[in-house]
């Protein structure tokens, strides 16, 4: 099962994309966690020690510049638009109590969305992970989606949009949809979180009446506290079975 999960920054996207992730390893799934977030911070959420210290595939120069024959931060010449990545899950995977995580960094050149070394080993790498690995791949995403390629967002099974009933979330939202459809992804549910009332789920369903709801996060304290590193990820997971498994049985094949 490969899970892409989006949203707005703040929505609470990549607490969402922690508590699945873990839900699916204690069920004794093999499980990998994709951070493709520029803000990188699914490590600390997941309550890996030293998440710091964690170096992003893209700030592996050396390697990038073995693999695409072109040196990371170079533009224009030639360069392999099809570099080796298999065996990258495996050897730079960091593991903390079974739960596998890969950071992915970001571009930093202020012509980061280019055609470039950096761009293409990522996206070769996001290929590979959605199209030949096995485990369940969980990816917090980053607003845009385009690094997904047409060709991999047809072989993912579902995208989550995080939403909150604010009116910059939803129209986030919607952009984000619009651009998973045109990517063809063939299943794209959202996830109502943050809801205080059956107020904020009228509002939101009116916003969005098209898309479907893989499942409804209530408000909490404990989320707000694990957000900020304050609490366990672990100890909010106990608290959001019940919305986590319904968002869980929405995604089962």
């Amino acid at each position: 099962m490969k899970i892409a999960v989006g949203g707005k920054g703040g929505t609470g996207k990549t607490t969402l994309t922690a508590l699945l992730a873990l839900s699916f390893l204690n069920d004794g799934d093999r499980v990998i966690a994709i951070d493709a977030d520029p803000d990188a911070n699914l490590a600390s959420t997941l309550g890996y020690p030293h998440p710091e210290d964690i170096v992003p595939i893209v700030e592996m120069k050396s390697l990038i510049e073995e693999r695409t024959g072109a040196k990371p931060g170079g533009f224009g010449g030639y360069f392999k638009l099809n570099p080796r990545v298999d065996d990258i899950p495996d050897r730079f995977v960091v593991d903390y109590n079974g739960m596998k995580l890969l950071v992915m960094g970001r571009v930093r050149e202020p012509a980061g969305g280019c055609m470039c070394p950096e761009n293409v080993f990522l996206k070769e790498l996001t290929t590979h992970l959605v199209l030949y690995r096995d485990e369940i791949m969980i990816m917090d995403m980053e607003a845009g989606i385009e690094h997904l390629g047409r060709g991999t967002a047809k072989n993912m099974d579902a995208f989550l949009v995080v939403v909150e009933p604010s009116g910059q979330s939803l129209e986030s939202g919607k952009r984000i949809i619009e651009l998973a459809e045109k990517l063809g992804i063939p299943d794209i549910y959202t996830v109502l979180n943050k809801v205080a009332s059956q107020e904020d789920i009228d509002y939101i369903k009116r916003t969005l009446p098209d898309i479907p709801i893989a499942g409804i996060i209530p408000f909490s304290t404990a989320v707000r506290e694990a957000s900020r590193g304050e609490l366990p990820i672990e100890s909010v997971g106990k608290e959001l079975t019940e919305a986590i498994q319904e968002i869980k049985n929405k995604l089962a094949p």
